[in-house]
């Protein structure tokens, strides 16, 4: 199957069409940076260069961002649920901050790695977390999140169901509702959780040879890839291409660049589970429509069959952990100005599956 390729038509503007009140990403890392120098469990993740990998591919160099021991939780989503959680926790002023937040409950909905991040960061300061799965979510995820203490709730046949379930508890028992997602009205929890995804941008500026004149980037609502976005024009300007990459059956934002607003999208499962995301984050698409210059769909057959070859470099990981390095393989290099001179970023986002 021939990746579909979604070039952005609302590039560097702010005319997309979205409902009043939806922010832009951020992209001041500093607050971020200052409560992870408090955190014993932070060390920066490697970024490595695949110098082999490159030649092969006819570029100058590639580097990747490996965020699979990210915090002892596996993937990158440990910057983001806990970050809001420990902002919280801060905010009360308490001197002991384990005890900060007894008595209040987290819930949300997740495929897996969001709901580790509001596990742990709730059993940190002291609150509970309820984390609700849909039925395609492997019990492999729902075991880890019992370790980390969360409860779990089965509800609903896909994401979208089970977060519309966690939603209706949190309005019904006072609970804190923690998305990874945004929508009129529920802006403010994930605009603070994008922004701890910062960090591992902030590594990468700080350790990279020479800017990347191309990154690539995996999506399932949006928010890494948004986060990184900022990041990119944050750092080095207008000059890389960005190039969100999501699966065939989970296309949302590219649904959206093309209708030019939110649109849901339908489809069969993806084995890109966590990036399986029927609809958007406005927020996302806010940014991502500012800064991404295309998007990239990848069928999960594309992407399974490169993962024996990623475990041989040493970068074994999911489908959804694999997508926007395994995306530079199918990508059509005259439309996206791949050349001898490009030197491109990627993402392995996740540990593989135990």
């Amino acid at each position: 199957m021939t990746p579909k390729l979604i070039h952005n038509r609302f590039r560097g503007t702010d005319d997309f069409d979205l409902p009043e009140g939806i922010p832009f990403p951020t992209a001041d890392v500093a607050p971020v940076q200052a409560l992870l120098a408090q955190c014993p469990a932070h060390a920066q993740t490697p970024l490595t260069s695949l110098p082999d990998l490159a030649a092969q591919l006819g570029i100058a160099s590639l580097h990747v961002k490996d965020e699979r021991g990210r915090m002892g939780l596996g993937s990158f989503k440990a910057l983001g649920a806990a970050h809001v959680i420990a902002c919280d926790a801060v905010a009360t002023g308490a001197e002991d901050l384990s005890t900060a937040l007894n008595g209040q409950t987290y819930v949300t909905a997740s495929a897996g790695n969001h709901g580790l991040s509001v596990a742990a960061g709730a059993r940190i300061f002291g609150a509970k977390a309820v984390v609700y799965l849909s039925d395609t979510v492997p019990h492999s995820f729902a075991e880890k999140l019992a370790a980390k203490g969360a409860e779990v709730v089965r509800a609903g046949r896909d994401y979208e169901a089970s977060m519309d379930a966690a939603a209706e508890t949190a309005a019904a028992k006072g609970w804190t509702l923690l998305s990874d997602s945004s929508w009129p009205g529920y802006v403010e929890r994930p605009h603070v959780l994008m922004q701890g995804y910062l960090a591992l941008m902030a590594e990468v500026a700080t350790r990279v040879p020479d800017p990347p004149t191309h990154v690539f980037v995996q999506a399932g609502v949006g928010g890494l890839a948004a986060a990184v976005a900022a990041a990119t024009r944050a750092y080095w300007g207008d000059a890389p291409r960005l190039i969100v990459v999501e699966p065939t059956a989970a296309p949302c934002i590219a649904a959206a660049l093309e209708a030019g607003h939110f649109v849901a999208t339908h489809g069969p499962v993806s084995s890109m589970g966590r990036l399986d995301c029927k609809e958007a984050s406005l927020i996302a698409l806010r940014g991502l429509a500012r800064d991404a210059d295309a998007v990239m769909t990848l069928s999960d057959a594309q992407v399974e069959a490169a993962l024996p070859g990623l475990a041989d470099l040493g970068l074994a990981t999911t489908p959804s952990g694999a997508a926007s390095l395994v995306a530079l393989h199918h990508a059509d290099k005259a439309a996206l100005g791949l050349t001898p001179g490009s030197r491109v970023l990627t993402f392995v986002t996740e540990e593989p599956a135990a």
